[in-house]
């Protein structure tokens, strides 16, 4: 049994790619060597993600392998509302440090980290006011 495994999206300048996805957000990352400096579409990273949970849910891959120091990261996002922003930062980021470095795969699969989430809105159905919410009952 073998696996197909994607094409690996490594520049010639040392950069690697990676495409994260949450709900309706789509984040395109690129890591290279440097000092820890990351931007989202071209701001300071802490200026982009005001709360502390969406801080560290796009810190969470690099806290995981251990190169927060070790890469600069910039990523371009679009889409979506803040949080889903983050949660496509993160899996974009787990998957370009995989292509970085093939020894990070296994301590980002373990923190499931290369999962994407798969979870999004229902459509509204005809007849109804939402999803599955009816209309109210009117008895005249």
């Amino acid at each position: 049994m073998s696996t197909v495994e994607a094409p690996v999206a490594k520049k010639p300048g040392g950069d690697c790619l990676g495409t994260g996805r949450r709900k309706t957000s789509v984040a395109r990352v690129r890591v290279r060597k440097g000092k820890g400096k990351i931007e989202v579409n071209r701001r300071p990273f802490a200026e982009f993600f005001v709360r502390e949970q969406d801080r560290r849910a796009v810190l969470a891959p690099l806290d995981a392998t251990g190169s927060r120091e070790a890469v600069d990261i910039s990523i371009t996002v679009h889409g979506g509302g803040v949080t889903g922003q983050a949660g496509a930062c993160k899996l974009g980021i787990a998957r370009a440090l995989k292509t970085y470095d093939t020894a990070l795969e296994e301590a980002l699969r373990q923190q499931s980290l290369l999962t994407r989430d798969s979870r999004m809105k229902e459509r509204k159905k005809y007849g109804l006011r939402g999803a599955r919410r009816g209309t109210q009952f009117s008895k005249r």
